[in-house]
């Protein structure tokens, strides 16, 4: 994750291959109830106006913001067609919601992608009070729910962090066969 961007702006061909490659995640049923908001110039500076609490100065001097939406009703959707054998859209029988975790999947494939690249990027929250006008702002339809948004840009600061000391250790997070 980087903080510092430079504001060099990302060429259309890369900002093309992110989002490429965010919509090859997995979905649900292949579902695909993810979609993009893709936000640039004056767009962003609205954007962070809506959001000013939310990263620093440094944060916003990436030139690219994408926003990874969820929708619910494409899922529910989906699974009431025939192929899946239910005949309602009912939400109880899903175990955890699929539509935010294939749109955090697709969201971490724009992490991955902007590394390869050779740019950098974060992934932020957009805190519930700014989502109803992040919504009326860029008139993002009311069944799609913002999971977050990625700054994108060339990095300005040190390629790598030493994490180590803060990282826990494998041993706590990796189990084998049982806890």
């Amino acid at each position: 994750m980087v903080r510092t961007f430079r504001e060099d702006p990302v060429p259309d061909e890369l900002m093309e291959r992110l989002l490429d490659n965010a919509t090859r995640g997995p979905s649900a049923g292949f579902s695909q109830g993810q979609a993009f908001l893709v936000l640039r110039g004056e767009e962003l500076r609205v954007f962070w106006q809506l959001v000013p609490e939310t990263t620093t100065e440094t944060v916003r001097r990436a030139p690219l913001v994408i926003v990874p939406l969820s929708s619910k009703d494409v899922y529910l959707d989906r699974y009431a067609l025939p192929d899946k054998g239910w005949t309602d859209r009912a939400e109880d029988r899903w175990p955890v919601p699929f539509w935010h975790i294939d749109t955090g999947m697709a969201a971490l494939l724009i992490l991955q992608t902007a590394v390869d690249l050779g740019l950098g990027a974060l992934f932020f929250g957009i805190y519930p009070g700014a989502v109803d006008k992040f919504r009326e702002t860029f008139a993002v339809p009311a069944d799609h729910e913002p999971i977050g948004a990625i700054a994108v840009g060339y990095p300005d600061e040190p390629k790598a962090r030493d994490l180590s000391s803060r990282r826990r250790d494998k041993a706590q997070v990796i189990h084998y066969g049982r806890w």
